[in-house]
């Protein structure tokens, strides 16, 4: 991929006793990755369970249900960039190790919560130390492999997240066939331990070796405004109307404190973060395609769950099976982006990937409660074959843009976009899903107890759970009805988060750099130490 514009010169090469044991040390970060990931991809298939009374589940209903998904965003979002600072500063081994151990002690707490208020607890631990493992891998990433290497690198990497997409569901499926739902958060608890030896064993540290004076300022409006905007969107989503007086305060108040975090690091003699690097059109391109293409999956993948199950009756392991053609493309086309992208340039790969996106999620408009498998199946591979070339050029865009030393902050404004995107396709989606089904199913009611209605209302599970209670011969056609109306408001939604995805396109077919020019690379020299990088 070619270096932005202004990029910053080549840092020192990697020391060679690193350099030797570099694919190693990707295989643990790999691995420390997929247990973020295997968590969220677990518990899309479990919330069918989760919001099942006592025993089977706790009885979480919808707005709990998403609260258990937005309490680990909403930490996470709101620290990861404080998180990618610190790494920075004291050392990316260092936060790796506790991010995960915290994550750990969550996962084990939440699997034995009893009520929803506590899954959404721990759920928000689980978050605070997500928030620490994301970025810190990336950034070690950055410092363990030469420039050449890194988008080779960063899309086996990537291709890491297919991998938890496919093993989370399936796991879930299995653990929720023999096991009590709390177990999908408990089997984290081994992967965390086998994590922190081999990162202890394997990964050097390394940090930036002139931090320069700590700008507790810039991080306090960093965290204070993103939280704010974040849970400005969950709370849109979760009352489905923006126009709530909470809503707009909360929303304008993270914008206005976010503004005032720009302009105070425009000003600083020591920023967090170098503002100048947002005015290079493809490292602004790069953040803005990740925010757009996860705001337009996201939405997608939560109510997919409630459509393979409560819609087409399948069971949580059956849904994690649908879902692996797209893990499967996103790992075999991910780690070979690079070479595609070599060939035509990131502008026309990443374009075409999200045309892939926005049809996958067009299609999801044709769908119906007969539609045969093969064609879900294939819906899913071209959405994972679309994610595979967009998400490591954009991330090489991103990376390359900043000097190795800042790998922490590059990794953290990375993910802060996705975070802040998937929250928005959620909360925006959801809210989309959820007005539409509220006005197809209120004709159908009538049989319904009137205090019953407004919760029967609420949701396709609320509808179902009230027509399993009316019997047989009230409750069928009440329950043909909430298909119906769930059916018709996933259309609504899914041709939203394809126009999106097609703005995504847009940005990314006019910003992102084109097919880079041949050039002629001088042989390797050898390979001097690096200060800031230590066993």
């Amino acid at each position: 991929m070619p270096i932005p514009s202004g990029a910053p010169a080549a840092a020192p090469r990697v020391p060679e006793a690193i350099h030797r044991r570099r694919w190693w040390i990707l295989a643990v970060l790999m691995f420390s990755l997929l247990i973020v990931v295997l968590d969220n991809s677990i518990l899309n298939v479990a919330v069918k369970t989760i919001a099942s009374p006592a025993p089977t589940g706790i009885g979480a209903t919808q707005s709990e249900l998403e609260w258990a998904i937005n309490s680990y965003t909403l930490v996470f979002a709101g620290l990861l960039f404080t998180a990618g600072l610190l790494g920075d500063r004291i050392g990316r081994k260092k936060v790796l190790l506790a991010g995960i151990l915290v994550f750990g002690l969550g996962s084990a707490l939440a699997a034995f919560s009893a009520s929803p208020g506590e899954l959404i607890t721990w759920r928000a631990l689980m978050g605070f130390g997500a928030a620490f493992v994301m970025p810190a891998t990336l950034a070690v990433l950055m410092n363990v492999f030469e420039r050449d290497e890194q988008p080779k690198a960063i899309g086996i990497w990537a291709g890491s997240v297919g991998l938890g997409i496919a093993i989370g569901p399936i796991t879930g499926g299995l653990l929720l066939e023999h096991f009590w739902w709390g177990s999908i958060f408990l089997v984290n608890v081994p992967v965390v331990v086998i994590a922190l030896i081999a990162m202890a064993v394997l990964v050097p540290d390394s940090r930036d070796p002139k931090p320069g004076k700590v700008d507790p300022l810039g991080v306090a409006l960093s965290i204070v405004g993103l939280v704010l905007l974040v849970y400005g969107i969950i709370r849109g989503g979760e009352l489905a109307d923006f126009t709530d007086t909470t809503v707009l305060l909360a929303i304008a108040g993270g914008l206005l404190v976010l503004a005032g975090f720009v302009w105070h690091e425009k000003r600083s003699s020591h920023p967090a973060i170098d503002i100048t690097y947002f005015r290079k059109p493809a490292f602004s391109a790069a953040v803005a395609a990740i925010a757009l293409v996860f705001f337009a999956l996201m939405g997608v993948t939560f109510f997919s769950a409630f459509y393979l199950q409560s819609v087409r009756g399948y069971t949580a392991l059956e849904s994690g099976l649908l879902i692996v053609p797209l893990a499967a493309a996103q790992m075999i086309f991910a780690p070979r982006a690079r070479l595609v992208v070599d060939r035509f340039g990131a502008r026309a790969v990443c374009t075409v990937g999200m045309l892939l996106v926005a049809a996958g999620l067009a299609s999801f408009a044709l769908f119906d409660a007969g539609t045969p498998v093969w064609v879900m199946c294939l819906v899913f591979f071209v959405q994972g074959t679309g994610m595979a070339h967009i998400m490591p050029p954009v991330t090489v865009a991103v990376m390359q843009a900043l000097p190795r030393e800042k790998a922490g902050s590059g990794s953290a404004i990375n993910n802060t976009f996705r975070q802040v995107g998937g929250a928005l396709g959620i909360a925006v989606l959801g809210s989309v899903l959820s007005t539409v089904y509220r006005g197809d199913i209120e004709g159908h009611l009538g049989a319904v107890p009137a205090g019953a209605r407004d919760v029967a209302g609420e949701s396709i599970e609320a509808t179902l759970g009230v027509a399993e209670k009316l019997g047989p011969v009230a409750g069928k056609p009440l329950a043909a009805a909430a298909n119906d109306a769930f059916i018709s408001a996933m259309h609504v939604t899914a041709l939203g988060s394809a126009a999106v995805a097609l703005i995504g396109a847009v940005v990314v077919g006019l910003f992102l750099p084109g097919r880079p020019p041949a050039t002629t690379e001088a042989p390797e020299e050898a390979r001097p130490p690096a200060e800031q990088l230590s066993r």
